[in-house]
């Protein structure tokens, strides 16, 4: 599955849960917080923009954002809430696509980095952030943690979440490090609408190795963006990586 092929018009018209999911302000307001606070008083550039859940209210906090997207129809959603003057978008990917410009900041957001589906585009990813960013600037990366300790023997699938009209989960392929979300939405009627996104995930050690060979130090991790500890029991993390002054 090609991600051009997985973020089409249909999903970008369902991309956006104003209010709720990625877009409830106890999730998205921390997470602009903090980008606010390591862009500085420079510029930032977002790998896989999208449809600007991040981008636009961070441009709003004055800090100037440009965006890297290789989804025509995430763009065409982001242009119905800004111009292109407000937030410059580069159409390519995210692993070897180039913006113009430098900034103090990159950012890849909500599992984003996983979608490279290879460690070699993944290495690529770390080093096309350390192009565009001016001494001393930031990589930050939210990821998830596989949860392979839940996984018993025999058994490829982690339900993740379920709630009333919907069923997460992950089948595992753990010989190649590679996982498939599967999101099944239930309508009233009780019919099922099952999405499929495929990642391959990074322990937070891999991302490390990733981040020195692109030439970034590890300046902190943590559990989410509100600065919450990470420890082993973590769910997820925000790592943020430094270039050398």
């Amino acid at each position: 599955m090609r991600q051009e092929d997985l973020w089409n018009a249909d999903a970008a018209a369902r991309y956006d849960t104003p209010g709720t999911g990625m877009f409830a302000p106890d999730v998205l307001g921390p997470t602009v917080d903090r980008l606010v606070e390591l862009a500085g008083d420079g510029r930032a550039l977002e790998f896989a923009v999208g449809t600007g859940r991040v981008a636009v209210p961070l441009a709003e906090r004055g800090v100037p954002v440009t965006g890297i997207e290789l989804s025509r129809p995430m763009i065409e959603r982001l242009r119905t809430k800004v111009d292109e003057e407000t937030i410059p978008v580069v159409r390519g990917d995210m692993a070897v696509t180039a913006a113009p410009g430098t900034y103090t900041l990159v950012y890849l957001v909500f599992n984003t980095i996983s979608n490279l589906y290879t460690q070699a585009e993944q290495v690529a990813c770390f080093r096309n952030a350390a192009r565009h960013l001016e001494p001393g600037g930031r990589f930050v990366i939210e990821l998830w943690v596989p949860e392979l300790r839940k996984l018993p023997p025999g058994q490829p699938a982690v339900v993740w979440h379920c709630e009333p009209g919907y069923l997460g989960l992950d089948t595992y392929d753990v010989l190649h490090q590679r996982a498939v979300s599967h999101h099944v939405r239930y309508d009233e009627d009780g019919q099922a609408r099952v999405t499929l996104s495929p990642h391959r995930y990074i322990w937070p050690a891999e991302l490390d190795l990733m981040a020195q060979l692109a030439g970034f130090e590890l300046e902190s991790r943590h559990a989410d963006w509100a600065g919450a500890e990470f420890t082993a029991d973590s769910r997820s993390h925000v790592s943020v990586y430094r270039l050398p002054a």
